[in-house]
């Protein structure tokens, strides 16, 4: 269970998760990051360090540039042990109708 709280403990960051969003579709650079989130270039460093350390995030020398991308099986093993967590019952984002139904009685 500790690996879950330090997980949601990582992403209660709101500019980690936008990091995150924006690296899905291309691997960055720090300074295109910093453009695109409107933050320094110092506090994008700050993120990638924290996001690189829990396995995430990776990095590629280019020239004299370091571009960062997502770490897609580590981001897919974070995924499942989310969705280890998650007990709400619902499935692709429909809410199983049995506990609905199940809320809706108790309710009375």
């Amino acid at each position: 269970m500790k690996k879950a709280a330090e997980l949601f403990k990582l992403l209660s960051a709101d500019k980690r998760i936008e990091i995150i969003e924006r690296l899905k579709k291309e691997a960055m650079s720090v300074n295109t990051l910093a453009d695109a989130l409107g933050i320094t270039q110092s506090a994008v460093s700050q993120h990638l360090r924290v996001l690189k350390a829990s396995g995430l995030v990776k990095d590629e020398r280019r020239g004299y540039w370091i571009y960062y991308s997502l770490n897609r099986d580590a981001l897919e093993k974070c995924r499942q042990r989310l969705n280890r967590i998650c007990t709400c019952g619902c499935l692709g984002g429909q809410v199983s109708t049995k506990k609905i139904h199940r809320v809706s009685s108790t309710a009375k």
